[in-house]
């Protein structure tokens, strides 16, 4: 099942199920961060409550999510994206026996083809990352990894956008990960029973048609069940929380030379049985200060 958030001329967002070339609204609720917070019996009697079909080409889509905690995100999660990244910045590769775990603001995340409008004074090297992203749908805590994809719900598409200068700055990277537009997340849902196993996935990215990133989620260093279980202990994990699983090689800061992001490009994030979160990037020239 493909859940949205839309909206159109007439009525602002609601969510609704995909169906064919239409949207099926969800009766009775207002997000599908309700939807999702419900327990497992009312929730599946909550997607039979259809309305009337809306035309999928007249609708704008919204990012499916808007959780109220922090979106957890794992670093250096590919093999080739940990071993390009340590060349890029002359460093000798060491594995994480850990998933790397880092944070971004729920303001960072931007709605499936919206303009991303990042500002070219806080940031002249912003990078894009495709990430297969899960979201919890079942309360829990200590998960043991055998049993974690139990307590996903649905899969969807996310961009880990990085300003690549501000990253860098210190030891922490929330400070280049966190900035607003920066998390675009979508263009829907995709529940579990459909994805299978997603560690299946091809995880794919274009700017402007060219492809940087293109792997398959098999060559996790660390699988989606592996960081649930270790973001797990001794934390509650909750229904709607989003974790982005990490990135394939292919970024911009590790190509040679090194590309980022200019003014006017379009990103493509593609994930196998999900689909594609398109988001074009507006750039503010620097100022003078900035630039020199």
């Amino acid at each position: 099942m493909r859940l949205v958030l839309f909206s159109t001329s007439v009525a602002g967002p609601r969510p609704g199920v995909i169906d064919g070339d239409t949207i099926r609204p969800l009766e009775g609720l207002s997000s599908l961060d309700e939807l999702v917070k419900l327990d497992p019996a009312p929730r599946d009697a909550a997607v039979k409550r259809l309305g009337a079909a809306v035309p999928l080409a007249s609708a704008t889509l919204h990012a499916p999510l808007r959780p109220h905690k922090n979106v957890f995100c794992i670093g250096r999660n590919y093999l080739a994206h940990a071993e390009e990244g340590a060349r890029a910045l002359g460093k000798q590769l060491e594995l994480p026996s850990m998933p790397t775990i880092f944070t971004k603001a729920p303001t960072a995340i931007a709605d499936p083809g919206a303009t991303l409008k990042l500002s070219g004074t806080v940031s002249q090297k912003y990078d894009w990352e495709a990430e297969l992203a899960a979201v919890i749908g079942t309360r829990c805590k200590d998960v043991p990894e055998d049993r974690a994809l139990d307590v996903v719900y649905a899969y969807t598409c996310l961009n880990d956008v990085s300003a690549r200068d501000k990253q860098r700055a210190t030891t922490q990277w929330f400070a280049g990960k966190t900035l607003d537009d920066t998390c675009p997340l979508g263009p829907w849902l995709v529940t579990a029973d459909e994805i299978g196993d997603p560690q299946q996935l091809d995880v794919s990215l274009r700017v402007n048609g060219e492809t940087k990133q293109h792997a398959s989620t098999a060559v996790m260093i660390f699988s989606v069940a592996r960081i649930i279980a270790e973001l797990s202990q001794g934390t509650t994990l909750e229904p709607g929380d989003v974790i982005a699983t990490g990135t394939p090689e292919g970024v911009g800061f590790a190509r040679t030379p090194p590309e980022f992001l200019e003014d006017g490009d379009v990103m493509e994030v593609e994930i196998e049985k999900i689909g594609v979160l398109r988001n074009p990037v507006s750039i503010t020239p620097p100022t003078a200060a900035a630039s020199a």
